[in-house]
């Protein structure tokens, strides 16, 4: 069953390793969570677009989606590959970020921390 279930899932996951490394080569990180967390630490780079907001997903590269434990973030991508785009969902979400020894930025461009 999860072999199959494997075998048709049109996403990929990744590490945070490999979208800092993705990210370098022009994906976009999306951060699908609520303005809180997102304000309490997120990577310098992402973008935010709440769950409900996914029209405004850029559609020319590919999209790595995170949150915070990846509950918001298989929903959006799911979503998104349903769409035929070329997705990706971070493995672990934003504790695998931190656990990663990745940083996080506050509003302000202080430490973040996962809210």
């Amino acid at each position: 069953m999860v072999v199959n279930q494997q075998l048709t899932t049109p996403y990929h996951h990744v590490d945070p390793q490999q979208a800092v490394a993705r990210t370098a080569d022009g994906a976009v990180l999306l951060d699908v969570r609520d303005p809180a967390e997102w304000h309490a630490g997120h990577a310098r780079w992402a973008w935010r677009i709440p769950l409900g907001q996914l029209a405004e997903v850029p559609t020319d590269r590919p999209v790595i989606t995170a949150c915070r434990s990846r509950a918001r973030s298989r929903q959006a991508t799911a979503l998104l590959a349903r769409e035929g785009r070329q997705i990706h969902d971070l493995t672990g979400g934003m504790r695998a970020w931190t656990s990663a020894a990745l940083p996080l930025h506050a509003i302000g461009g202080q430490p973040g921390r996962v809210s």
